[in-house]
């Protein structure tokens, strides 16, 4: 894989995994599941989304993995809910349909994914309800990972804005282990310096 488990130490190590970054171009994806931990945290407003900035961003790294064939599973979490309890005003509910007009074809949102399982076709995607939902996400849960893991062939980190915090979807190792690490697409257009911040969190998770 791109990660090792022996790294070198402050920014030594840093320059090392970031020059490990993989990124969706070099990864075929074409007939795999393909897990994207997005950033779909916008405001909402009467079940109506007010700002659609972030899923906009998230376009490019979605439309690249749809028409590379891929079965696109999207997570993301949305405001601040109690971890494990299902809450209305907490629903991605308005983005899958903020998220469907803007790819101009249906999105569905899938609830009760980590019990249930989740699929879609090829070239299609579906938005898994909330993460936060689930018990143990904050908290890096490896059991929670290892399941999320076993729901996909490649997972893409396309959240960096939340790299501080901690989660079972954004920076665990048995998520990581599905591809060593594959970054989106557009990292590349956002400078080496932020790819060498990722790469330490990556890093120091490993």
């Amino acid at each position: 894989t791109a990660c090792s488990t022996s790294w070198p130490p402050g920014r030594a190590r840093s320059r090392a995994v970031a020059a490990n970054v993989l990124r969706m171009a070099d990864v075929e994806l074409a007939g795999k599941r393909v897990m994207i931990r997005e950033d779909l945290n916008v405001p909402v407003d009467k079940g109506v989304v007010t700002s659609d900035a972030r899923i906009r961003a998230a376009l490019p790294t979605l439309r690249y993995a749809m028409q590379h064939g891929a079965k696109v599973i999207i997570l993301s979490h949305l405001g601040r809910p109690k971890e494990g309890h299902y809450s209305v005003e907490d629903s991605l509910a308005p983005v899958a349909v903020r998220l469907s007009e803007l790819l101009g074809k249906p999105v569905p949102l899938r609830e009760n994914w980590l019990k249930n399982g989740v699929d879609t076709g090829y070239g299609e995607a579906v938005l898994c309800e909330n993460v936060r939902f689930n018990k143990g996400e904050k908290a890096n849960d490896e059991a929670l990972a290892r399941r999320m893991a076993s729901m996909c062939d490649v997972f893409v980190m396309d959240a960096f804005g939340h790299l501080k915090a901690i989660g079972a979807t954004k920076a665990s190792q048995p998520l990581l282990d599905k591809a060593g690490v594959v970054a989106d697409a557009g990292i590349t257009d956002l400078g080496p310096k932020f790819i060498q911040a990722a790469a330490q969190r990556f890093g120091e998770l490993t």
